[in-house]
């Protein structure tokens, strides 16, 4: 009875937190690079059960013998252990807008490419390429957020700038990058061509460890580590023109979502089924 008791509630718990994360990873299932959630959770330490009224050791003449030998072990639920991020990378969708950057780890690579966005709050780190231009030139997200380059914000005119996949950041120099100057980027030959900046490009030691903020950026904690460049063997390719799509599978989530469901249910069913012993022992007791 006890073993269902706290399993059932405590199990409950648990699979209400796996549901609240499966609804938030479908939520943003279309949202650009975004990144699913995993909840992981461990069971609490078992508890051997040992025969009450014998305690004591009896004797025989071949030896002795525990006179309260274990029964068994009983269970105390689970609880949530951890929520985490999988950085797995998203699928590549071609929007051919200049505007739009998308970061391609290197294969086999442990540490996922970030952006640097200085937001209101600082530096934060973003997986998202959804930039555009603001009215002063400069490459921002579109809650108004600058990306930024090695050498700080970055300045460009409409029509005259090329990244490469290193991230560099080229301009035609007879044209510059006063955004009054924009020009058609089909007339843009870039007979002058001047290397502007390079996009920073930043990970992390445990990206496992990152702290998720709105508008899809991602703050540094103690365990993750600083940010810091990457090894010339790690390095990301910067794809200009084209968006990472969230990593999130919607058969995936919905075969969890059920999972979770029926969970819940027989954990709901073994809370039922423990009130319903537990009050006809009452009953029978107060007779």
């Amino acid at each position: 009875m006890l073993r269902g008791m706290y399993t059932g509630s405590n199990g409950m718990i648990v699979q209400q937190t796996r549901m609240d994360v499966i609804s938030n990873n479908l939520a943003n299932v279309d949202k650009t690079a975004f990144k699913r959630d995993t909840t992981l959770f461990k069971t609490f330490p078992e508890l051997l059960i040992h025969r009450f009224n014998e305690d004591g050791v009896g004797k025989v003449p071949m030896g002795s013998f525990d006179t309260a030998p274990v029964v068994g072990k009983l269970g105390l639920g689970a609880e949530v252990n951890e929520i985490y991020t999988r950085f797995e990378q998203g699928a590549v969708k071609k929007t051919d807008n200049p505007f739009d950057l998308m970061l391609q780890d290197r294969p086999g690579t442990e540490h996922p490419a970030f952006f640097s966005v200085l937001t209101n709050r600082g530096e934060r780190l973003s997986r998202s390429g959804a930039f555009v231009l603001n009215t002063d030139g400069y490459l921002v997200t579109p809650q108004g957020f600058p990306l930024m380059g090695e050498n700080g914000l970055i300045k460009v005119a409409r029509g005259n700038f090329l990244i490469k996949e290193n991230g560099e950041v080229w301009i035609n120099g007879e044209i510059g990058n006063d955004p009054r100057n924009s020009v058609g980027a089909d007339k843009n030959r870039y007979e002058t061509p001047v290397l502007l900046d390079r996009i920073k490009i930043r990970t992390v030691e445990n990206p496992r460890h990152l702290d998720k903020e709105g508008d899809s950026f991602y703050n540094d904690t103690q365990e993750s580590g600083e940010p810091r460049p990457f090894l010339l063997q790690e390095e990301p390719s910067v794809l200009q023109g084209y968006l990472e799509a969230s990593n999130v599978s919607v058969v995936t989530e919905m075969v969890e979502m059920i999972e979770v469901n029926r969970s819940y249910e027989a954990n709901q069913k073994t809370v039922q089924t423990q009130d319903q012993m537990l009050g006809k022992l009452l009953s029978d007791v107060l007779r």
